[in-house]
């Protein structure tokens, strides 16, 4: 063979090398991928919708990849069951009671099946385990559900704008004091009302707490009256003798309202003398005839002492008299 055959053959031999290297080599990233060289157990989920998840898809839990999607088929009519692939060795770590729902890899991003939750007491799963799925949002419904938000933020806008100009019209309570300076200075003046109103409730306050300090001392006349028994018997036998004294006033008002009554009447001699004009006239005559009687006899007496036959008994009578006086101013001296 010439040289240039030989250099022919050596390029083929390199560029065939090369590719069989490539070809071994995307045998072993394809199947790394694709868990074809590692122990692997099935299970299964199922879904309403999967919302455009593939085979061959990644399986995550706890943000690692754990295996891929190995089958989708359905298995009702609302019901779409998908198998999974997953790495034995990761499996140990997956409880049957954990639940499956659909990612995405990136906002945009190609499908993905999630596994979470499980407890630590529940077992392993194992092939041919069913995992319940986990209702998630997908984007059309995330999509619908931002475009309701953005037309309540529009309506909230709108609503704001008319609120705004309103209260720049004057219109309202707010809009009437933001404008009407006569009401902001009513409201002013209420403020201060009130104000003042708490300030006595705060100096009642400390009046009522001084007060109460000064019950809960031992000082002070009520707090003896609501302590010492001795002060508070005293007061209730004070109160007794005050209600015995205004019942003898009460008994002593009924015998003056009696007697005022009996002095009304003509069955005695008082009342006789104080209603009957007659009565009165009679006793008065009477009284005027004694009086007369009374200086006619002192007339008569003074007429017996110069009378000669009388007059030695009355100078006796005289004498005998002044002699008791001086014994009696003796007496009295001593």
């Amino acid at each position: 063979m010439s040289k240039a055959e030989n250099k022919r053959a050596i390029i083929v031999g390199i560029f065939v090398f090369l590719g069989v290297l490539i070809l071994l080599a995307g045998i072993f990233i394809l199947g790394s991928q694709q868990k074809k060289f590692t122990r692997n157990i099935e299970i299964t989920t199922s879904f309403p919708d999967v919302a455009g998840l593939k085979v061959g898809s990644n399986v995550w839990f706890s943000g690692v990849k754990v295996g891929i999607i190995k089958n989708i088929h359905f298995k009702s009519v609302q019901d779409v069951e998908v198998v999974l692939t997953i790495e034995e060795k990761s499996a140990e770590y997956i409880r049957k009671d954990a639940v499956t729902k659909l990612g995405s890899d990136g906002l945009i991003g190609n499908k993905i099946v999630v596994i979470s939750g499980g407890s630590q007491n529940a077992p392993t799963v194992e092939t041919g385990d069913f995992l319940r799925s986990a209702k998630t949002a997908d984007m059309e419904a995330m999509m619908e559900t931002l475009q309701v938000n953005n037309e309540n933020l529009a309506k909230i806008t709108t609503d704001f704008v008319e609120i705004s100009r309103g209260l720049a019209d004057g219109k309202g309570m707010v809009g009437a004091m933001l404008t009407d300076t006569a009401m902001v200075n009513t409201l002013r003046a209420s403020l201060l009302s009130i104000s003042a109103a708490m300030n006595n409730a705060n100096k009642a306050s400390a009046n009522l707490v001084t007060l109460t300090n000064s019950l809960n001392s031992n000082r002070g006349l009520i707090h003896d009256l609501t302590t010492d028994t001795a002060i508070f018997s005293n007061l209730r036998q004070s109160a007794a003798q005050l209600q015995g004294v205004s019942q003898t006033a009460n008994a002593l008002i009924n015998n003056l309202n009696n007697a005022s009554s009996r002095l009304n009447d003509k069955d005695n001699a008082v009342g006789v003398l104080l209603n009957d004009p007659a009565s009165a006239n009679q006793i008065k005559s009477a009284i005027n005839n004694l009086n007369s009687s009374t200086e006619k006899l002192d007339e008569n007496m003074e007429a017996l002492q110069h009378n000669f036959l009388l007059r030695g008994f009355f100078k006796k009578k005289m004498k005998e008299d002044a002699k008791k006086a001086e014994l009696l101013k003796a007496d009295s001296a001593q």
